[in-house]
């Protein structure tokens, strides 16, 4: 059917829950984990941390995966300011 014209009640259900499941399956993979993609421009987007990727160049990555030792030691010297978000 074309945009405009009037859909049956059976139609209206079969569309909403055709909706539902997409938006169950949507939230599904939003929950189920880190994933990582290769931007547009040839940088690594991480998805799943927040509402938005966190999206570095390769070198970028280098220079913080490197400093992990250092940010575990900054973040347990301000665990005390830091808050958990859920």
């Amino acid at each position: 059917m074309s945009e405009g014209t009037a859909k049956s009640p059976e139609e209206l259900a079969a569309e909403l829950e055709k909706l539902k499941a997409e938006n169950a399956s949507l939230k599904k993979a939003r929950n189920a984990g880190v994933s990582f993609k290769v931007s547009e421009k040839g940088a690594v987007s991480v998805y799943g941390l927040g509402r938005f990727p966190v999206t570095l160049y390769k070198e970028q990555w280098e220079r913080l995966l490197a400093s992990g030792d250092q940010i575990k030691s900054f973040m347990a010297d301000n665990a005390d300011k830091l808050k958990i978000k859920e």
